[in-house]
């Protein structure tokens, strides 16, 4: 009998196993959820610097065309 007290004890072993990997992809799904939103979000912010930059270059360069 003391096997069926293993058994038991290996059937809630791998329950929580199962359990806890279920919860572990959520938790991932989650995580690459946000990565995709944040790098979205980096990628916007660097866009709209970029035109800033191009638009001050612009500025310049029509400033010192004006000055000569």
């Amino acid at each position: 009998m003391p096997y069926v007290l293993s058994l038991v004890l290996l059937g809630v072993g791998l329950l929580l196993l199962l359990l806890l990997l279920i919860r572990t992809i959520r938790v991932l799904g989650r995580v690459r959820a946000l990565q995709k939103r944040v790098a979205s979000d980096v990628g916007d912010r660097a866009g709209l610097l970029k035109a800033r930059t191009a638009g001050l270059r612009v500025a310049l360069s029509e400033r010192r065309r004006g000055s000569v």
